[in-house]
């Protein structure tokens, strides 16, 4: 008896031009290099023009992701963008990347927000969908332009984060229903909402009709951020059938370098499988992943046949796991 499992079958990324050091960070906030990246590891992170939107980065992503996979725009039949900084309010801006792509009439298209961690969860709700038959060609993006919601005259947060998309494209495919079959093998998305106030934005349309600034207990986050990481990978791979020598590459969300560090202690996963970004993207929320994982392809990493363990922990608080042979 087959089964429908999604493949993934291509990727894309998008980095903005323009490169912010640690040292040109010095320059506008009481910091340094050495502050910043012994702490987080990050020594650089890209920031966008004031012209440049989250959906133009989702579009480069997307076209490199399109051509990676060998098919045309047409082909795609769902398209699900994770951010929160999407271009307007509403609607979503996989609608405008829907209109730029020149995607069929009819095509559904949604945004998906769950900060750090919404490239899983908009993975699983793309997975879900080709397993139904709902849809055959999904394209999946993490974008985000975090830089337009940083409070640059706050050092406890503008040393993080950076802006940039990554796009993963997912097609249908017969398996044998097993755990050596090649796709999306499992996913597991959670959240606890009791968590909400120690990463958050300090303002909203319904509250005060502002897009505000990103609010973090780095102490709290840091202490909640390794075990959820872990348990995304763990329960991921429990539902796969597979266990943690079977990975050969591990992407986690690229917030902290002594996070990622930890985790991969916690998972008995030597660094050398880890997939490291941070130093150069910083934090960029949902696309981290995606951007890490477009990378990895690009550098020749991941290879044909191999296991990809991937998690995330973000605001809300969420956080999930997904496992993917290549």
């Amino acid at each position: 008896m087959t089964v429908i499992r999604s493949q993934l079958i291509g990727t894309g990324y998008k980095l903005p031009a323009k490169v912010l050091t640690n040292d040109d960070l010095s320059k506008m906030v009481e910091t340094s290099d050495e502050w910043i990246s012994t702490r987080t590891g990050i020594r650089s992170r890209h920031i966008a023009e004031k012209d440049e939107l989250t959906s133009d980065l989702s579009y480069d992503a997307a076209v490199m992701a399109i051509k990676n996979a060998g098919i045309k725009n047409e082909e795609i039949d769902f398209i699900i963008v994770a951010t929160v900084t999407g271009d307007t309010t509403f609607p979503a801006t996989a609608a405008k990347l829907s209109k730029k792509l020149g995607l069929l009439p009819g095509t559904p298209a949604m945004d998906v927000n769950a900060a750090c961690s919404g490239f899983v969860y908009a993975s699983q709700i793309a997975d879900n969908m080709i397993r139904l038959g709902q849809v055959k060609t999904a394209l999946v993006i993490g974008a985000e332009t975090l830089s337009k919601i940083t409070d640059w005259t706050d050092r406890n947060t503008c040393v993080l984060f950076g802006d940039g998309a990554g796009a993963a494209i997912f097609r249908a495919a017969e398996c044998a229903g097993t755990k050596d079959d090649t796709g999306v093998l499992a996913t597991k998305i959670y959240a606890d909402g009791s968590q909400f106030d120690h990463l958050c934005s300090d303002s909203g349309v319904s509250l005060n009709q502002k897009a505000g600034f990103i609010h973090m207990d780095g102490k709290e986050v840091f202490k909640i951020a390794i075990p959820s990481l872990v348990q995304g990978v763990e329960e991921s791979l429990k539902i796969a059938g597979l266990e943690v020598a079977d990975v050969d590459w591990y992407v986690p969300h690229q917030a902290n370098l002594r996070i990622i560090d930890s985790v991969a202690k916690k998972l008995e996963i030597d660094m050398d499988k880890v997939i490291v970004t941070v130093d150069h993207h910083g934090n960029t929320s949902a696309a981290s992943i995606p951007l890490a994982l477009a990378e990895a392809f690009a550098a020749g990493k991941i290879k044909k046949g191999d296991v990809v363990a991937v998690s995330a922990m973000g605001a809300g608080f969420t956080w999930g796991g997904m496992i993917i042979r290549v």
